[in-house]
């Protein structure tokens, strides 16, 4: 993450835009605000930004496919805030470098989400898709598989195994993966990490769950 990104936030309220100001500062980019008038000069080709972040509620729907379209043109990621009644209509394949949050999500998820679009399928790992031994996380879909079987994580096991996977050979305190995964919001104590982890290696299986580490003292790794 050498090279600071640069983010578009297209939203014609105010709702979300505290909780994106968090995960923008979290991710150190830098970002041009405007609402759905000022879409042709945020979304400029001639100034392309990484990715843009488009608060699809109301009104502003209307203009979704208008974003889609210039943001595939800029080869920008796209972050579509939806009310969660709306996932019901989603179908997939989803558009390449697309992902979605519903209103009001935490900060934490909207962080996760923002970094795979600006970093995660396209740097640190080109296919979308992180292969050790049997296992395989899909970044793009959530699916996890072992050996070719589906195993069904919660969205918080899946975040945390999805982060220390994309970071391999890195430890991480209990604290610093409360902050990356779960959010500042989180108030709970450290050690539900600890729960989170036990819960990962049992859903792995013996083979796989050795790769999760735990540094005495410290916190907890993915072996390379």
């Amino acid at each position: 993450m050498s090279t600071r990104k640069h983010v578009a936030f297209i939203a014609d309220s105010l709702d979300n835009a505290h909780r994106f100001q968090q995960a923008f500062a979290r991710l150190g980019v830098e970002v041009s605000a405007g609402s759905t008038m000022q879409i042709d000069k945020l979304l400029d080709p001639a100034a392309p930004c990484d990715c843009a972040v488009f608060e699809a509620r109301g009104r502003a729907r209307a203009f979704e496919a208008r974003v889609r379209a210039l943001a595939q043109e800029a080869g920008a990621g796209l972050l579509l805030v939806i009310d969660e009644a709306d996932f019901d209509a989603l179908e997939p394949p989803f558009a390449e470098h697309c992902d979605y949050v519903a209103h009001g999500a935490g900060v934490g998820e909207c962080v996760m989400r923002l970094r795979r679009l600006l970093w995660s399928d396209r740097a640190e790992s080109p296919t979308g898709v992180i292969a050790v031994d049997t296992l395989s996380i899909n970044l793009a879909t959530y699916q996890v598989t072992v050996a070719g079987e589906p195993v069904d994580f919660t969205y918080l096991e899946y975040a945390l195994l999805a982060f220390l996977a994309s970071h391999p050979g890195r430890t991480f305190s209990r604290d610093a993966l409360l902050q990356r995964v779960w959010g500042f919001e989180y108030y709970g104590g450290s050690r539900t990490v600890d729960v989170h982890v036990r819960r990962i290696r049992a859903k792995l299986g013996p083979e796989i769950s050795q790769r999760l580490e735990t540094v005495r003292g410290v916190g907890y790794l993915w072996s390379a």
